[in-house]
């Protein structure tokens, strides 16, 4: 490690990092972002990024001595009055304040960051070039969701294989719909629940609409209008490849400051399902 890098960070100067990759004012009226639990004047120089901050991912930046816990989705998305231990995500905060490690999170405020997630799914499925599904009016954060072209048109069964392939494991899997025998070349993306953005993808021109949480009707009876054709993918699998385009850019963030500081991804799995069964092999 150079002597450039020897300078040890407190958790106050990595939230201002935080803050400035991840502006808190970003994010919608109804969402919780930012420091959880921690002592701003704690010195940082192990983090644990991941999505959830459940029991597996906390006790692994606790085995693992981490300094901080960065995650994307809150703790606690509505307000509470009481954090026992005997209450699961009580029982967390406990855990965290006595092992000295901290949480934070960043999450529609991370949606629509320059480093966030629409723009690390748009990578992971081969947008170079894409724009904003619903642009931010801010120059260095983009917006909501993303828009691009593919290098050519492809059948829509190629384009749904090259994604499946790109998203991590998990037992949801990526669901289909549309004519999977046409031409598509337009392909806008969202992590994370995308019901709301179903009539944004179509205003864009797009072929293919990538998100997840699609409940039936709207899906069904957006189908039914044509373009773009859907894939759904699980929460958690379009919205985890974030993590390592974090991970990249607090790299470097800390570089430029100066800061000897480990950014470490985390390998949970943290879908709540667990497994995929077939349905319908019982019928005769």
């Amino acid at each position: 490690m150079s002597k450039e890098l020897d300078k040890v960070a407190t958790l106050a100067e990595v939230r201002t990092i935080l803050d400035s990759l991840y502006p808190p004012e970003l994010a919608e009226d109804w969402d919780r972002v930012g420091l959880i639990c921690g002592d701003p004047a704690a010195p940082v120089r192990r983090i644990l990024l991941a999505l959830d901050p459940v029991q597996e991912t906390v006790s692994e930046a606790l085995t693992g001595q981490y300094d901080l816990l960065f995650t994307h989705h809150p703790l606690y998305l509505r307000g509470t009055s009481f954090v026992p231990v005997d209450d699961p995500k009580g029982k967390l905060i406990h855990q965290l304040i006595s092992g000295g490690c901290a949480l934070f999170n960043a999450h529609t405020n991370a949606d629509v960051a320059q480093f966030g997630v629409a723009q690390a799914l748009a990578e992971a499925v081969g947008l170079k070039d894409s724009e904003p599904l619903i642009p931010s009016g801010n120059d260095t954060h983009p917006g909501l969701g993303r828009v691009g072209k593919l290098p050519q048109p492809i059948p829509f069964r190629e384009f749904a294989q090259r994604v499946a392939n790109a998203l991590p494991a998990g037992p949801q899997g990526l669901l289909v719909g549309g004519e999977l025998a046409a031409q598509v070349q337009t392909i806008a993306v969202s992590g994370g629940a995308g019901d709301s953005l179903l009539a944004d993808a179509r205003a864009a021109g797009a072929d293919v609409f990538l998100t997840a949480d699609l409940r039936h009707h709207p899906a069904s009876e957006h189908l039914e209008g044509g373009r773009p054709f859907l894939l759904c993918g699980s929460h958690w699998a379009t919205e985890v490849v974030w993590c390592e385009l974090a991970q990249k850019a607090l790299q470097e963030r800390f570089q430029e400051c100066g800061f000897n500081i480990e950014v470490v991804v985390s390998k949970a799995v943290t879908e709540p399902w667990v497994l995929w069964l077939p349905t319908g092999e019982g019928e005769q």
